[in-house]
């Protein structure tokens, strides 16, 4: 199979590899972009979306990655369905080797592989997916002013994300599997001060239900003890916080990443450990996860890259 060779390799799509791509063409780098088993990332799980600049009326998460993807075509990204299963980034130029067997060149590499929202395992969350069911209180909570939503999950994230749900919803349940709350003291003070939140402590998800979207929970309190008890919590909405993996698995040994996974950068860049690699996106941020910083540090780290070839040319 015939060789490939760059001077950029976006590896991942999503908000922060497209943009690389639109930034990087426009540089005249001629990138490839390997898409990688999601085409468009998170965000073509995702239905409405509000709060990305220049879409007034709001508009699908397929049809804003799409129209990403037609722009970074446009300007002259070469993008290719494909998975990156192997790294080399000892020596420059850097090679890769996609799913398929073929290998990849890159004067330098842009990584943007995004992270995934930890769910429960329960095959209603796929089944209301975009329909109730979110990861994303920020993304998705104006949906659901004056209503009713729960939070799963008991740390720093679930608390905020339910105080940020309580300025906008009528009420908010926090669904929480221990008898306490993981979080730092003042998150938990924050929350308990909170007329319109409820911790429903020592309480599992066991199932959703619904007609064409969630209309509740079925919880399970003191699972598996003598005093188990079932009911069911009517909802409108169902935000998943219990933490994201970073898709950095296949660059465990080839770069720094931090003890959660995600990549390591050198701020103000996007350089990470290894010179001429550059990071964009979820996959090294485990902080604000907005579709619009993932599309601003993919303009940084298409810039970096310019400026480093430019450097080392």
């Amino acid at each position: 199979m015939e060789d490939i060779k760059t001077k950029v390799l976006i590896i991942g799509s999503g908000p922060a590899g497209y943009t690389a791509g639109i930034y990087a063409s426009r540089a005249n780098l001629s990138p490839v972009l390997l898409q990688g088993p999601q085409p468009g990332g998170q965000l073509t799980q995702t239905t409405e979306i509000e709060n990305f600049p220049g879409y007034p009326n709001g508009i699908q998460g397929p049809a804003m990655m799409q129209e990403l993807r037609d722009q970074a075509e446009r300007f002259g990204t070469t993008i290719i369905n494909r998975l990156i299963t192997k790294v080399d980034f000892s020596k420059r130029p850097f090679v890769c080797h996609d799913d398929r067997g073929t290998r990849y060149e890159a004067d330098t590499v842009i990584i943007a592989t995004g992270a995934s929202a930890r769910y429960l395992g329960l095959d209603d969350e796929v089944k209301y997916n975009g329909l109730g069911v979110s990861a994303c209180a920020t993304c998705d909570g104006f949906f659901y002013r004056n209503r009713t939503v729960a939070v799963v999950g008991g740390g720093d994230t679930a608390c905020e994300e339910a105080l940020y749900l309580s300025t906008l919803a009528k009420k908010v349940y926090m669904i929480v599997r221990k008898d306490y709350l993981r979080a730092s003291k003042v998150m938990k003070e924050r929350v308990e001060q909170r007329e319109n939140i409820e911790v429903l402590f020592r309480c599992n998800t066991v199932g959703l239900y619904g007609e064409g979207g969630v209309e509740g929970a079925h919880i399970v309190r003191n699972l598996g003890e003598d005093n188990e008890e079932k009911f069911d919590l009517p909802l409108d909405g169902f935000f998943l916080a219990i933490g994201h993996d970073p898709n950095t698995g296949v660059f465990k040994d080839a770069i720094e990443l931090d003890k959660e996974g995600y990549i390591v950068t050198k701020a103000p860049t996007t350089a990470t450990s290894v010179d001429g690699v550059f990071a964009a996106g979820d996959c090294a941020d485990p902080i604000y996860r907005q579709a619009i910083t993932s599309a601003g540090t993919g303009c940084r780290a298409a810039m970096d890259a310019e400026r480093f070839l430019m450097e080392h040319e």
